[in-house]
């Protein structure tokens, strides 16, 4: 289980060198300036509202009290951009990130890539990845209210925060492994049943995904490095599985 925990975790890593290929990086890139250009924009609009609203809210004489709210006000806004970066990353990036993995894949097992089936399969394939991500969305809610109940329990909420850990890890892998699998158009709890099977390494790449995204300014590029360790994960791990054990796919 240890060595399966750890083989998870080298997957992230794998995830930084896979970007480097040569016709990857533009895919990576497409989504990081989406939602990097998105969030400049809200941090922009925030700094000048939060300025008028000093100036409605203190009088000349608590001019002073500014240089206590704005350090206030850049931690809050640093918790909302960490907080929230990831999930409107990855809903606003899911139709790069299924590109990604599909060019990946390609790369990794060195076969041809599909034909171009024309733009109305491309704009269904489009809604299809952000209707998985709502799914993932909706998944996630269900259990929030659950987890969250275990911190206000006494002597359980000892074990709350390793709960909390464990179920955030188990989402990260769910989360990136969607993109290669979706591309075979396995349902959703089909690929859970998937990485259920194969539990301790889809932690050990969801643990080290959750560690990469806790850390400021590196959260910002793990959404490619994700769908790309995921990707090689699925490839070198989990598709023969699929193909030999279940046959829940079926290839585009």
């Amino acid at each position: 289980m240890i060595k399966e925990l750890q083989q998870g975790a080298h997957y992230v890593t794998r995830g930084f060198g896979l970007l480097n290929q040569r016709g990857i990086r533009p895919y990576a890139l497409i989504p990081l300036l989406i939602n990097s250009i998105l969030f400049s924009l809200v941090i922009w609009y925030g700094v000048d509202r939060f300025e008028v609203l000093l100036d409605w809210l203190l009088p000349s004489w608590l001019d002073w009290a500014r240089y206590l709210l704005w350090p206030l006000f850049v931690i809050l806004t640093l918790l909302i951009v960490f907080y929230t970066f990831t999930l409107i990353a990855n809903l606003i990036g899911a139709p790069f990130n299924a590109l990604l993995a599909e060019k990946l894949e390609a790369k990794l097992t060195g076969q041809a890539l599909p034909e171009f089936k024309g733009y109305w399969y491309l704009l269904k394939s489009i809604n299809t990845a952000i209707f998985n991500e709502l799914k993932k969305l909706l998944y996630l809610a269900a259990w929030i209210l659950p987890l969250l109940l275990l911190f206000v329990i006494p002597g359980v909420n000892l074990i709350a925060p390793f709960a909390w850990f464990i179920f955030s890890a188990w989402m990260l892998a769910i989360e990136y492994a969607d993109y290669p699998m979706g591309n075979y158009d396995m349902k959703f709890t089909d690929e859970r049943r998937l990485l259920k099977q194969n539990r301790p390494l889809a932690l050990g790449f969801g643990g080290a995904m959750m560690l990469m995204t806790s850390i400021p300014i590196l959260n910002f590029i793990a959404m490619p490095v994700g769908v790309a360790g995921a990707t090689a994960l699925w490839v070198e791990r989990l598709r023969k599985q699929a193909i030999d054990d279940q046959q829940l796919f079926k290839p585009h």
